[in-house]
């Protein structure tokens, strides 16, 4: 079996606790979108890929192998860009302005950064 490297704990603690604080954000971002029928599908799409990092960071930390923490990973690195992309439409589409959407979308810039370096380390060799 291939090597991979696990990252330490304190970086598993980490962004642990920094992936669901996003996601809380964006739970409450949600909140306040404008109760019409494009807001709620691109609100529920944007839910399901925040909620999803923060869930999927939570199951590698737990994770019985290294390639598991890996596979799961690789699925936060996916749904933090999917994250991303829901808050650009939401801006793009004028649902909220983009001027109150920059903080959620530096974050997860930020996040996608970080777990895709730690991917990119981590990758099988």
């Amino acid at each position: 079996m291939e090597e991979v490297v696990i990252p330490n704990v304190p970086f598993n603690d980490t962004y642990r606790k920094r992936t669901k604080e996003a996601s809380l954000r964006v739970i409450r971002l949600f909140q306040h979108l404008p109760r019409t029928g494009e807001a709620n599908i691109l609100g529920k799409q944007l839910l399901r890929s925040a909620t999803s990092v923060a869930a999927n960071f939570r199951a590698a930390c737990r994770g019985r192998s290294a390639a598991e923490w890996y596979a799961k990973l690789c699925i936060c690195v996916e749904e933090a860009d999917e994250t991303l992309f829901w808050l650009e439409l939401i801006g793009d589409a004028g649902i909220l302005p983009k001027d109150r959407l920059l903080g959620l979308e530096k974050e997860y810039t930020e996040i996608l950064s970080v777990l895709a370096t730690a991917r990119k380390k981590a990758k099988p060799r």
